[in-house]
């Protein structure tokens, strides 16, 4: 299974050992307190804790699931300054001896999964060698909730074994506690407190120049089924905006060649190339890694895929913090907090299907005034919680007091 995987760019071939928990580097002296993300936004959401958590003494470690993490953190660890103090790997696969080479070698003094991150044998591994354990970040969707509650007895060993748990809201923290999770609170959630995406200014002033004043929205983070839908709004939108620019940033950017070919007629380029937007109107495919956060400096209006097809969503604090009117399809389901914050600010509207999205598109192209005044709410409804990060940083430091 992981040489598939490795064949098809979701594993890192030299460092295969570390999803068998193994690892030649030594563990470093002191204290380790180890946290766990599963993949790109999980990661980015916990930035702002591996910062806090850097100044105290000792090791973080950092481990997570995906290669697009791993070359997130790659980024931006020395982007923060914290190449050194914070260590990455990828986690074992949870498989019981596999789990232990890695607690025997590691053995943290503490550890915090993110969100939803519940392996089985990780966690009672970790319970039975004492390591106190921490839910941050918390997210349990009532879909979730109603297929661990056919699960009673696994669910009450399997939560009841973190030591506290810091909910996104309060209807997950409800769910935790009825599965059997102890010390739960929800103080609000992380991904509000996140740092807006980075971007190169140099490059982001190229580009800028680049596109000019002409027409131009972004569909962030597609999936598979919605390229074809983004291509209808496209040409749909087309004969009332001459020179429109349409932005499709895929939430896999491998599938790029595969975008391009379903774009065939089109004038395309593609960013993974080396390719600039089109000179007239047409579709860029932004297929890289760790540039969202210029995509969403260059377009006001956004689109957050992966809600125009049953797959729960993306986070869509990411373009409302860097200033954009944002729009979503039907199926946010994980993401009902952060929706229902923006919604309520102004900053977010609910489309059902491809031709609702042309049309909002189209109303905000007709009205800056409407489209700024959406951006600057969801600026503001996006930068709430900021000294979440402090909290819950604190809370995680007080598991050591646990052992």
């Amino acid at each position: 299974m992981l040489s598939r995987r490795v064949a098809r760019g979701k594993e890192i071939a030299p460092r295969l050992p570390e999803r068998r928990g193994i690892d030649a580097a030594p563990r470093p002296p002191g204290r380790l307190i180890w946290l766990h993300a599963a993949s790109v936004g999980e990661t980015i959401s916990v930035l702002p804790l591996l910062q806090a958590l850097a100044t105290a003494p000792g090791t973080v470690l950092m481990t997570t699931g995906t290669v697009t993490s791993a070359a997130l953190l790659a980024r931006r660890l020395p982007e923060l300054g914290l190449e050194g103090r914070v260590l990455h790997r990828f986690v074992p696969l949870d498989v019981p001896a596999w789990v232990a080479r890695f607690l025997d070698h590691w053995r943290p003094d503490a550890a915090g999964f993110v969100e939803s991150e519940i392996w089985p044998n990780l966690i009672i591994a970790c319970r039975r060698r004492g390591i106190p354990l921490m839910l941050v970040n918390a997210r349990l969707s009532a879909r979730s909730f109603a297929q661990w509650q056919r699960l009673p007895c696994l669910a009450r060993t399997l939560f009841g074994a973190f030591d506290r748990a810091q909910a996104q809201s309060e209807a997950d923290a409800a769910r935790l506690r009825r599965l059997g999770a102890r010390h739960v609170s929800a103080p609000g959630n992380l991904k509000f407190a996140a740092p807006p995406l980075p971007a190169d200014t140099t490059e982001l002033a190229r580009l800028r120049a680049r596109v000019g004043d002409r027409p131009v929205w972004l569909a962030a983070s597609t999936y598979q089924g919605e390229d074809t839908l983004v291509r209808r709004v496209h040409e749909t939108l087309l004969p009332a905006h001459p020179g429109l620019l349409t932005i499709l940033v895929p939430r896999h950017p491998e599938r790029g060649a595969e975008i391009a070919t379903l774009l065939a007629g089109l004038p395309v380029s593609r960013r993974a190339l080396g390719e600039d937007p089109p000179e007239q109107a047409g579709i860029w495919i932004g297929d890289t890694l760790g540039e969202l956060g210029l995509q969403y400096r260059l377009a006001p209006i956004v689109f957050v895929g992966r809600s125009l097809v049953p797959e729960g969503g993306q986070n869509p604090l990411e373009a409302a913090r860097l200033g954009g009117a944002v729009a979503i399809g039907p199926h946010a389901f994980n993401f009902v907090e952060p929706v229902a914050v923006l919604r309520a600010a102004g900053a977010l509207t609910e489309v059902a299907d491809a031709d609702a999205l042309a049309a909002w598109v189209d109303a905000l192209l007709r009205d800056p005034g409407r489209r700024a005044a959406m951006g600057r709410a969801g600026t503001e409804a996006a930068s709430r919680h900021a000294g979440l990060p402090d909290e819950v940083t604190a809370m995680l430091l007080g598991l050591l007091h646990a052992r």
